[in-house]
This record gives C-alpha cells, sequence and structure tokens, in this order.
C-alpha cells in the first residue's frame, strides 16, 4: 500500500498487508487503563489483608508489578507471538499495537530489535513480576531479589529502547506530537525508567542492610575461632 494509506512515520514507511483499526483510539485505552486500574485496585486490597503487614509504599510497589505482570505478559506477549501477523490483523490487541505504533512505528514492521526486547520483556520480566508479588505477599526470603532482577532488567531494556530510537533521531515518531510522541512514546515508556530505579534503590537498601546484618553476625565467631 502507498505511504499516505497508514497513519505512521516515517511516512514513507512500506506496512504491506496494513488493514486501518476498526476499533477507535477511546476504545482501545479504555480496555487498557480499566484492566490496568482493576489490577491496580485488585493489587492494592489483597496486599492489604493477605500475607504480613505491609506499608503504603511496599503496597504500591506490588500493584506495579501487578500491572506489569499483565503489560508484559499479555500485551507484550501477543506482540512477542504475533508481530509479523499486527499490521494486516484486527483482533484486539493486534488493533491496541497498531494504535500504539502511532507512537513508535517499530512495532508495526516488526523491527528486529522491538521484537527481541519485547520477547525478553514477555517472557521473562511478565512471569518473574508475578512472581514477586507472590514473594512478598508470601514474605519470601528471596523477594527483593526478584525484586532487583525484574526491576534492572526493565530499565534496561527502556534505555536501550530509547537510545535506539534517539539513535535514529526519534524517526519513527511525529516528533512533539502532544499525544502519539510525548504521551504513547515518552511518558508511557518513561515510567519503566523512573519506577524501577527507585525499585532497585529500594531492593539495594534492603539487601545491603540484610548482608550488614549477616556479616555482624559472622564476627563473634570468626574471633572466638581466632582465640
Amino acid at each position: 500500500m502507498e505511504s499516505a494509506d497508514h497513519p505512521y512515520w516515517p511516512r514513507s514507511l512500506s506496512i504491506p498487508g496494513y488493514r486501518p483499526n476498526d476499533r477507535s483510539m477511546a476504545e482501545i485505552l479504555t480496555f487498557l487503563f480499566s484492566v490496568s486500574g482493576a489490577l491496580l485496585l485488585g493489587a492494592w486490597l489483597l496486599s492489604g489483608w493477605a500475607g504480613p503487614r505491609l506499608g503504603t509504599g511496599r503496597r504500591l510497589a506490588l500493584c506495579w508489578f501487578s500491572v506489569c505482570g499483565f503489560i508484559h505478559g499479555v500485551i507484550e506477549g501477543w506482540f512477542s507471538l504475533f508481530h509479523l501477523q499486527i499490521p494486516a490483523d484486527q483482533h484486539f490487541l493486534s488493533q491496541l499495537w497498531k494504535e500504539y505504533s502511532k507512537g513508535d512505528s517499530r512495532y508495526v514492521i516488526a523491527d528486529n530489535f522491538t521484537v527481541c526486547m519485547e520477547t525478553i520483556t514477555a517472557w521473562a520480566w511478565g512471569p518473574l513480576s508475578v512472581w514477586t508479588v507472590y514473594a512478598f505477599l508470601q514474605h519470601k526470603h528471596y523477594r527483593f531479589v526478584l525484586q532487583l532482577i525484574v526491576s534492572l532488567g526493565q530499565l534496561y531494556g527502556d534505555v536501550l529502547y530509547f537510545y535506539t530510537e534517539y539513535r535514529v533521531g526519534f524517526s519513527h515518531s511525529e516528533k512533539g506530537h502532544p499525544l502519539y510522541f510525548w504521551f504513547y512514546f515518552v511518558f508511557m515508556n518513561a515510567l519503566w525508567i523512573v519506577i524501577p530505579s527507585l525499585l532497585i534503590v529500594d531492593a539495594w537498601r534492603h539487601l545491603a542492610a540484610a548482608q550488614s546484618h549477616a556479616d555482624k553476625s559472622k564476627e563473634p565467631r570468626q574471633r572466638s575461632h581466632i582465640d
């Protein structure tokens, strides 16, 4: 199809077999934010009565990991499996990706980096996000290790995501567009830089404190052995 028959950037982009969405932007965004909101509420309520008593910050972190489990596992998992079919497909999740691609057309052309990055995100960070929620609710001793691994993986992937697009001059979006560039591309992805960074620092502090405690508990025995 001619480049003028699709809404993506650069305008010269070739997308064989592309079919426009028959769902409106409002329908797609309503679905995304409704499901995310329901997961946030559910995780907040669950963290309030299940397992050990958790503080507000920890409960918010579990809400975050719950939404990550959905977005990584379901939405990004769909892209991982069906990235070649998305331009012509009219399944709801394919239409969601065609809508998002207005902010980053790499998704509608199955860009190699994007496919690799999203596949790792879907099948590694998705299940591990759910496991992190479980670990905190059950007060597992490895909970902060999971938090650190998932958050570091998210941060690394997102930095590469932004940096690779920066290297080509943000050419896969209408730069400066208030919705497609600033909201879809910048804001929605910046969340996976800001929040994981905070969670990395949080996990670092808890793990460092645990190691310090373990080191101190060994000191009397070491001195006794020397004596």
